[in-house]
């Protein structure tokens, strides 16, 4: 498989259904919805997180502070663990549901706890309790030498709020825990409605982003149903311009383009007509005075030796070009036929090999060129047709190229493959593309050559309408022509096709 065949496969392939322009409007549509929602998702939970949060802690903590300020006032100087642990249940049960408890900093044994197994003093940070009991200086704007301190931390896997502060400087210290447990379970709620939210945004967007597609791919559909009609020949597809907008001016400059395009080709089709007719008519009226000329060359020829010798080159000179006319106005009406698709086929089986040595004798070739061709290929041809194809490769590779010219015959398939080769310089790669178009001479210079420059297009035209056609390049030793040609007769379709 070639690199364009592949190219071709990934570009037909699941690829392209992915590179339409609804997939992208789709994708577009669906990346914008989903990083809007997102964004906006994200912005409204984290702003939703620090409000509940901060609600929470706040109220813990003022709530903390006050039941502790009304409850510290009965705990007696020396209050002893019991009394320690009868005022962390009086500060704990103010109903906010949170847990207490109390030190003293001069008896480091003492830890009263609302909850004894579950809180203890090592689930204090270090950084907490550091900041719990540091002095601040007395200042006019600080009139309080200790103050309360908090900080979120996981404990067991659970979020707390954990307050602390010393009570008198000589008093105990407290800390209260407070589980944010139900605030996360909240938070959660918010996270997943948010994500429902999320994904409802996204599926509406591909739902908008289909009917958007759908309202400008259909117009765009019509318009390359129409381009495909245009380019099949049907010059007056035309499209139903609905609406003002750019869809519709889209469709109005197709409709001038297509008239446009119509009233050009019917114009150039007139032209084209009138030429054909003209050369077709120029060609017959031609040939009744060639006729009646070529049979006085004829005798002129004959007679030419017994002429005066001043007179012998002049007769030959005729002769030549009367020769070169009749063989141009020939060719000229066979160009028509082409042109007007009534060139038509009168096909044979025949050998190949026979009929390509009939061409060699019938001009006398014999003698400079080499035949390769195995008897037995046999295959349905207008023998006159291929006479004429044979005659101009080979004559062509004669005349230009230098004997000894070969022609290989084989069999390929269900083709018949025919080269002929010559022993001359090649064909200049300018020229190869060139080779086959009408009146094309390689030697620009020349006012005149032998031949008319129909030869090979006229041999072109005959294999086409056969089902082959022929290749012109450059061999190992001169140019080399390369006729392929099915062995059975190419169906009426591919004719009037070729003929066209």
């Amino acid at each position: 498989m070639t690199d364009h065949q592949r190219t071709r496969r990934f570009a037909t392939g699941p690829w392209r259904r992915l590179r339409s322009l609804r997939v992208r409007l789709i994708a577009v549509f669906a990346v914008v919805a989903l990083t809007t929602a997102v964004s906006a998702s994200g912005i409204a939970y984290w702003l939703n997180r620090d409000a509940v949060l901060k609600r929470a802690q706040d109220t813990a903590l003022n709530d903390f502070r006050v039941s502790l300020t009304r409850n510290v006032s009965e705990l007696p100087l020396g209050a002893t663990c019991e009394e320690l642990t009868r005022l962390a249940d009086q500060v704990a049960s103010s109903g906010l549901s949170y847990d207490v408890l109390v030190v003293d900093d001069a008896r480091p044994d003492c830890v009263a706890s609302s909850e004894p197994s579950l809180y203890t003093l090592a689930q204090v940070p270090p950084a907490l309790r550091t900041a719990v009991n540091k002095q601040r200086e007395l200042t006019a704007s600080n009139p309080d030498a200790y103050h309360l301190y908090w900080q979120r931390q996981n404990l067991s896997g659970r979020p707390f709020v954990i307050g602390g502060t010393k009570v008198v400087p000589t008093g105990p210290t407290a800390y209260m825990f407070k589980s944010l447990e139900n605030e996360r379970a909240d938070l959660n709620t918010l996270g997943w409605s948010l994500a429902i939210a999320t994904l409802l945004a996204l599926i509406g967007s591909a739902l908008l982003a289909q009917a958007a597609s759908a309202t400008v791919l259909r117009p765009v559909k019509r318009l390359g149903e129409a381009a495909r009609q245009l380019g099949e020949g049907r010059l007056d597809t035309r499209l139903e311009v609905e609406g003002a907008d750019e869809l519709a001016d889209l469709a109005r400059t197709f409709n001038r383009t297509a008239q446009s395009l119509h009233e050009q080709v019917e114009e150039l089709s007139a032209r084209e007509a009138q030429s054909r007719r003209f050369v077709a008519d120029m060609s017959h009226e031609l040939r009744t005075p060639l006729t009646a000329m070529t049979a006085v060359t004829d005798i002129l020829e004959d007679e030419a030796e017994s002429l005066d010798p001043m007179i012998e080159p002049a007769v030959r000179l005729v002769v030549s070009e009367t020769r070169r006319l009749s063989d141009l106005v020939e060719n000229l009406m066979e160009v028509t036929r082409f042109d007007a698709g009534t060139a038509r086929l009168v096909a044979d089986e025949v050998d190949i090999a026979d009929l390509i040595m009939s061409c060699i004798d019938g001009r006398a070739w014999y003698d400079a060129v080499e035949l390769d061709a195995p008897r037995g290929v046999r295959a349905v041809v207008d023998p006159r047709r291929l006479d004429v194809v044979f005659a101009n490769l080979i004559g062509n590779a004669l005349k230009h190229g230098g004997s000894p010219v070969r022609v290989k015959v084989r069999e390929r398939g269900e083709n018949v493959v025919v080269e002929v080769s010559d022993s001359g310089p090649g064909i200049p790669e300018d020229v190869l593309p060139h080779v086959f178009d009408r009146f094309y001479k390689a030697d620009k210079g020349r006012a005149r050559s032998e031949g008319s420059g129909l030869g090979l297009s006229i041999a072109m035209a005959n294999a086409r309408i056969h089902g082959g056609t022929i290749e012109a390049a450059n061999g190992e030793r001169g140019a080399l022509f390369t006729l392929t040609l099915p062995l059975t007769q190419p169906p009426p379709a591919d004719q009037d096709e070729d003929s066209r």
